[in-house]
């Protein structure tokens, strides 16, 4: 099965145009109502077999605990590797753990740990699974397509959980748990088949794969120096942080406040993602209106609105209302931030930078759950919900502070192709350290923007792989500048090359305009060799006659 990007159309189901993501879209769909049916069994059984409400939001922090542990592990193997290779082995492995989990509950050897060692297991292949899947879009749909591809992510899974936990509480309270498991393991196949008939084309570097703690340095270099995903990151961390009260603290809301069963839980679960379906559907539209800070806001809002509902609420009907208003929240806030950093990030780190944020937006789910859970034990269910509500206020205002920038209109393409440079030496791939000047003729008149320029290509160099990088006025002739930075090695000199997006180009070509003289700037290309002294051996070997001489 072949990728085939739609001609034209950037509507909210313009992605679904294309085979490909049409057919693993669907078999996910499939596979996120297992998962779903599988979250109700799971947390209903736990919340029947302890009375902890410790115990019963570490469900929540066993499943999320991992991306935060393998994410940026997983990142660097999904931008190495074949991102679609990566997603069978996942998907085989989740297939795996699903059975392996089934079987137990069959024999009836399950208790609290079990439960938890198997949420942490299914987190695990998630962490790999996920970011696999999300790098992978870009590579199937069209850039324009991006954002609304991301959206349908959102939306199908929020589909399936505006049926799908009705029907686990159904499926828990008529047939048991091992019907919910079952249903759960054969869910994973549909998307472990459709992978492995799918096939679409990815950019394939000229150059070796990097070694896994270099790729994993430059995916946290890139990050750090991009101040549109550190502020998405940010506030992915403390939304979820405050959000996931709703769900982890749900099934204490049903059991000890609205003194109801898995029927009412699955339906209560259904409402949160009702909510979220209706407001993926219209967050297209709420797009045009609103800018990314404020959709987040929004989404803020409508969490904290549904958890204080929930505290106070002793009917099923008002807290239905109230969850409704939570998914559509939960699904605003998280679509927007996943968009944030897809846009800014170029194809050849896409995989690292959704790894970290997957990694500090699921610690964040993950600490959320145990603190929720442990308010609650030390104070009360009510107090916790509204605390909650509080916190998810704050991370709107926060907004003053560390607003969601909007970043639709950079280009990060990056070139398919970039001739090597010319050299004299024959330099090995793996020789360096390489040095590179790079020196600019600038008018007296002409400094202030050049520097201004200077500043914004500090940041541009350092995220593409420059280290040690300054820049030089000469004493002598004070027209000349120079900019000088190292790559530990030559083919990490050519990866910088191949990382330069559009938009890095149009800054070096706004560069060269303040440049005087013939051509542009002058690059010089140098590599480092050692000038320590030699050992004692080496210089007595030097001086011992040659005896054959």
């Amino acid at each position: 099965m072949d990728a085939r990007k739609p001609a034209a159309g950037t509507g909210p189901f313009a992605p679904l145009n294309n085979l490909t993501f049409r057919a693993i879209w669907l078999a996910g769909l499939i596979s996120g109502l297992g998962w779903l049916i599988q979250t109700i069994a799971m947390s209903w059984l736990m919340a029947t077999i302890t009375p902890s409400s410790v115990m019963v939001a570490l469900v929540q922090a066993a499943t999320n605990l991992p991306a935060f542990i393998l994410s940026i592990f997983a990142g660097a193997i999904v931008d190495n590797f074949n991102r679609r290779k990566v997603m069978l082995v996942a998907r085989s492995l989740m297939a795996l753990t699903a059975a392996t989990l089934t079987l137990l509950v069959a024999l009836g050897l399950i208790n609290p740990w079990i439960i938890l060692f198997f949420s942490f297991l299914a987190g695990c292949c998630i962490a790999f699974n996920d970011p696999a899947w999300q790098a992978s879009v870009g590579d199937i749909v069209d850039r324009k397509d991006l954002a609304a591809a991301v959206t349908l992510t959102s939306v199908g899974f929020n589909t399936v959980r505006s049926v799908g936990p009705a029907l686990g509480g159904i499926i828990l309270a008529t047939f048991g748990p091992l019907t919910a498991f079952c249903l759960y393991t054969l869910g994973h196949f549909a998307p472990l088949i459709v992978v492995w008939r799918s096939k679409w084309k990815v950019p394939e570097s000229r150059l070796p794969p990097e070694a896994m703690l270099t790729a994993i340095s430059d995916g946290i270099r890139f990050t750090s120096l991009s101040s549109e995903i550190k502020t998405a990151l940010a506030r992915g961390f403390l939304f979820g942080l405050a959000g996931i009260a709703i769900l982890a603290l749900l099934p204490l809301v049903v059991r000890d406040q609205l003194k109801l069963g898995a029927v009412a839980y699955g339906v209560l679960m259904a409402g949160f993602g009702a909510g979220a379906l209706l407001a993926g559907l219209s967050s297209t539209a709420l797009r045009r209106r609103l800018s990314d800070e404020q959709m987040l806001k929004l989404a803020c809002i409508a969490c904290a609105t549904c958890t204080i509902s929930l505290a106070l609420t002793q009917t099923a009907a008002v807290a239905a209302v109230a969850l409704m208003l939570g998914g559509a929240g939960w699904v605003l806030g998280w679509s927007g931030l996943s968009i944030s950093v897809q846009w800014a990030s170029p194809r050849w780190v896409v995989g690292r930078t959704i790894s970290l944020y997957y990694a500090l937006t699921s610690f964040g789910l993950a600490v959320g759950s145990w603190l929720w859970g442990m308010v609650t034990e030390s104070y009360s269910l009510s107090f916790a919900l509204q605390a909650s509500g509080a916190a998810s206020l704050g991370v709107a205002v926060l907004g003053v502070l560390l607003p969601i920038h909007q970043r639709k209109d950079a280009d990060v393409s990056t070139p398919d192709h970039v001739e090597p440079p010319e050299i004299s030496l024959d330099v090995k791939p793996r020789s360096g350290p390489i040095a590179v000047k790079i020196e600019y003729r600038i008018a007296a008149d002409q400094v202030e923007p050049f520097l201004a320029l200077m500043l914004q290509r500090r940041r541009a160099q350092g995220r593409n792989g420059a280290r040690r990088w300054i820049l030089t006025r000469n004493l002598h002739d004070t027209a000349i500048w120079t900019e000088t930075f190292r790559t530990p090695t030559w083919n990490d000199y050519l990866r910088f090359n191949y990382r330069q997006t559009a938009a890095d180009r149009m800054l070096n070509a706004s560069l060269a305009e303040l440049h005087m003289g013939p051509g542009g700037p002058g690059v010089t290309l140098a590599i480092e060799r050692p000038t320590a002294a030699p050992r004692k051996a080496e210089i007595f070997r030097s001086e011992t006659p040659n005896s054959s001489a």
